[in-house]
């Protein structure tokens, strides 16, 4: 795989990140290795039957700060689904574990539900941590039926030239991309660079994916990115299934 974890994060395998050196403890602040935030990761998901088919890791080249991606085998050919992971020594990022989908196709990542550790780096956090994991890992399962019935619904729910530039235009008004990218991504639905997205109609997981290709390496700095982008496909879907209202197609697309 050659998936951009974060802009400006070299890779770097497990056995690096054994090596890297962890900051000294402070009495306010309490580094936890970022190897040990993988370990207790991989652990849990095992332990709730979870099977860990790839990973990758990332870190900033001060090694403060630490990206990474578990791919968990799925039963879809189309993607798999992916658990990030993201931490620091520079106060600049709390734990931060969260949940998506990785397309084959095209390498993008997406993410469906992010959680993030509202506590201090202290002495008391790491000795908590692996039950706050655990918390946090429990539910996967049942997230993963949901956004399987999510990129279901996307593949269901066509999208006329209309509809999908209505679409565009609202999804840049909702700042899930800047008006730079806005070219890219219509280029990317109308004029995709796979073979196996031209192959789809023009629908929602097509533009879903043209979306999150033209953000590929911004995912996991700005994981709402992906949430606004599910609000607004939502709205899309179920206005689209509700059928045409009468005095035409209302120019908001998000309730």
């Amino acid at each position: 795989m050659t998936l951009m974890l974060h802009k400006g994060a070299e890779p770097i395998d497990y056995a690096g990140l054994r090596q890297l050196v962890t900051p000294p403890p402070t009495p306010t602040h309490v580094p936890i290795p970022h190897y040990r935030l993988v370990d207790l990761v991989r652990h849990t998901l095992a332990y709730y039957g979870h099977q860990v088919v790839a990973e990758q890791h990332g870190i900033t080249q001060d090694g403060m700060r630490y990206f990474g991606l578990m791919n968990l085998s799925s039963h879809d050919g189309a993607y798999e689904d992916a658990v990030v992971l993201r931490s620091s020594h520079d106060k600049t990022l709390p734990v931060g574990l969260g949940f998506g989908g990785h397309v084959f196709c095209c390498d993008n990542l997406s993410m469906y539900a992010d959680t993030v550790v509202h506590r201090r780096h202290t002495a008391k956090l790491k000795k908590d941590l692996p039950g706050i994991i655990m918390e946090m890992v429990e539910p996967l399962a049942d997230v993963r039926d949901a956004q399987q019935r999510v990129f279901n619904r996307y593949r269901a729910t066509p999208l006329s030239p209309e509809m999908a530039d209505h679409t565009l235009l609202e999804l840049f008004r909702q700042q899930v991309f800047p008006s730079k990218l806005l070219a890219s991504v219509n280029q990317e639905f109308y004029d995709p660079s796979f073979d196996e997205m031209r192959q789809q109609p023009l629908n929602c997981w097509r533009l879903f994916n043209s979306v999150t290709f033209v953000l590929t390496g911004s995912i996991l700095a700005a994981p709402k990115a992906t949430s606004t982008l599910h609000q607004v496909l939502d709205g899309v879907c179920a206005r689209i299934a509700a059928g045409p209202r009468e005095g035409g197609q209302s120019r908001a697309l998000v309730a």
